[in-house]
């Protein structure tokens, strides 16, 4: 029966390349004197049977032993390589060293082609270590050379923005950012057709699944929690709890590409261009009204104030009709968006 979910086996006490590299050498330098003594006697016509074992096993050695090269592996920190003998998986190497392993054994890694807009795949033109600068027409690219190593670092991927309608039905624009680690090399390589791409996919359908049960502002009458009670839920008032969501729902997509998910944050969030006009004088509209109702409930306690003044110490007698002109008087110059203009009155007030 075929393995469908593989285990992340470690491969112990294979730190020990620099003997095997120093031995290999050693061996080469014995090669060639062997070669050359060989040579030697064979122009002096005077070879012996060992001279020619020596000289055969120098030449094999000569044409063979770099195979012994192909084992040498050196990892940094936080780099992890996954090797496969003849197909089979063997283990996993992790952690800083110089190791020598089965020089047949080859590491896999799927995703070392691909190039997301995350961290660790952009790389600056001018020839960083571990890229090749190709020249064409005048114009510099840099080309990381692909390695078989998985970074085990925290990386962080900024996917495309995506236009997607709100509860509402309205078309809002968002973005998010994910950062993210392997934590088991053989779920990522096995488990999936290519990790990077694979999450990145998962990052655009829990984004998707999530923004849609939020309204972009608060609406009356929505739910967003899902207990049948409606709140003030909101993607622009509740960010960090819609940021938990998608980081969970991302989470419960890629266990099994043996990647954790460290945290998901909402970099981008707008109204979709089409109707971000529209909304835009909404929001003002709200704006104004809330700014008016605020100043004519300032006035009409001023007013009141004025009156019960007035009236308290007797500054003035008005009858109903007078005391109705004031209150418009004080409204209008109170509530004006303008500085008021006095009129004097130099007759009788009646």
């Amino acid at each position: 029966m075929q393995e469908t979910n593989l285990e992340e086996k470690l491969i112990q006490g294979k730190k020990n390349g620099l003997p095997v590299l120093l031995v290999t050498l050693l061996l080469y330098a014995l090669a060639i004197a062997g070669i050359i003594i060989g040579i030697i006697h064979f122009e002096n016509e005077t070879d012996t049977t060992l001279t020619t074992t020596v000289f055969v096993i120098g030449l094999l050695y000569a044409f063979f032993g770099w195979i012994l090269f192909c084992g040498l592996k050196v990892l940094k920190p936080q780099e992890a390589l996954v090797l496969t003998l003849f197909g089979k998986y063997v283990g996993t190497l992790k952690g800083d060293g110089f190791y020598f392993v089965n020089p047949f054994c080859a590491g896999v890694n799927p995703a070392s082609h691909t190039k997301l807009s995350q961290s660790g795949d952009v790389k600056g033109v001018g020839g960083p270590s571990g890229t090749l600068v190709i020249a064409e027409s005048g114009v510099s690219t840099a080309q990381e050379v692909p390695t078989k190593k998985l970074s085990l670092k925290i990386m962080t991927l900024n996917n495309s923005r995506q236009k997607i309608n709100d509860c509402l039905g309205n078309p809002v624009e968002i973005g998010i950012a994910v950062t993210w680690r392997i934590v088991d090399t053989a779920k990522a390589v096995f488990n999936v057709d290519n990790y990077k791409e694979f999450l990145s996919l998962q990052c655009d359908s829990a984004l998707r699944n999530i923004v849609r049960t939020y309204p972009y502002d608060v609406a009356p009458n929505v739910d967003t929690t899902g207990d049948g009670m409606a709140d003030e839920g909101s993607l622009r008032g509740s960010s960090e709890i819609v940021a938990g969501k998608i980081r969970a729902e991302i989470q419960t997509r890629v266990e099994e590409a043996g990647i954790e998910i460290v945290e998901a944050r909402i970099t981008y969030l707008a109204y979709a261009p089409e109707i971000a006009a529209v909304m835009l004088q909404r929001q003002q509209a709200s704006a104004i009204i809330d700014a008016r109702k605020m100043i004519v409930d300032g006035a009409v306690g001023m007013v009141e104030m004025a009156l019960e003044r007035l009236n308290e110490k007797h500054t003035v007698e008005l009858d109903e009709e007078r005391k109705a002109a004031m209150v418009s008087n004080l409204l209008v110059v109170l509530c004006g968006n303008h500085d008021a203009q006095p009129v004097v009155n130099s007759g009788s007030l009646y």
